[in-house]
């Protein structure tokens, strides 16, 4: 089996060729149906009647074929506050008028406790999802900040993401979001880009095919094997050897839907 968590490990094996193939799916599928699949970022609305406009760049539009969005499942409409006590506290803005209910927002959104946040005074407040990428093939993901979208509403903080190989560690995603202008509300609509990602090959220039994944149980013991590993070791990245050690060889297999 050729995993591997280190590209240079790969060095020396059988040549790679064609596009690397990344599977997704949601590890919770009560209302699932809410979540929008990842898509390519691409130039689709911009002009492109000119032989010179940045949209019809091969740059560009390399570029952007690295990137997919994920959209925001609901709207988000926040106040940041403290409680009599005070103690950190959200306040949801939509009040009766929000399309999602009270209790469930609470399940997904949560503030950080504050002696965890990065930065004195900032919240870090985290919006827990369902998506998890997976490869059969030695691929980081990067989960980063939408910077070719504009946002309708300017966000009061800057997004964080990170950086991890989707092959051996494939976890659930959260949205990450530091608070840095608190007197001001967050408001992000259903839809609207979350976050991207984009992942990492060996050879670098290969490009990337977004398949749907089957939850196998294969599949499923895996995740089961590795989940919660962060509440128990503050270094989960440690633990990626051992994990590959115990990985079985295949685990993406793609939906399939229809006639074949």
């Amino acid at each position: 089996m050729q995993l591997s968590v280190h590209f240079e490990n790969t060095q020396g094996t059988d040549a790679t060729s064609g596009p690397v193939k990344v599977g997704w799916f949601l590890n919770q599928q009560k209302a699932g149906i809410v979540y929008y699949p990842p898509e390519r970022v691409r130039s689709a609305d911009m002009n492109k009647t000119h032989a010179k406009s940045a949209s019809r760049c091969p740059a560009v539009i390399n570029l952007e074929s690295r990137y997919f969005a994920v959209r925001c499942p609901f709207d988000l409409h926040l106040q940041f506050g403290r409680d009599k006590d005070g103690k950190p506290a959200l306040r949801n803005l939509n009040g009766e008028a929000s399309g999602i209910r009270g209790n469930k927002l609470r399940e997904k959104l949560h503030i950080a406790s504050e002696n965890e946040w990065r930065y004195p005074g900032v919240p870090t407040i985290q919006l827990s999802l369902p998506y998890v990428f997976i490869a059969d093939e030695p691929v980081y993901m990067s989960q980063i900040s939408p910077f070719m979208h504009h946002p309708r509403d300017p966000l009061p903080g800057t997004i964080f993401g990170g950086r991890f190989p989707i092959n051996v560690w494939p976890r659930p995603l959260m949205w990450a979001f530091e608070w840095h202008d608190t007197d001001k509300p967050l408001k992000v609509r259903r839809g609207d880009p979350l976050f991207y990602v984009t992942f990492e090959t060996m050879p670098q220039d290969r490009s990337v095919v977004m398949v749907e994944a089957e939850v196998t149980k294969d599949l499923d013991d895996y995740m089961e094997l590795i989940s919660g590993a962060v509440n128990y070791v503050n270094q989960t990245f440690s633990l990626f050897e051992a994990a590959e050690a115990r990985r079985p060889p295949k685990l993406l297999s793609p939906v399939k839907r229809g006639a074949d």
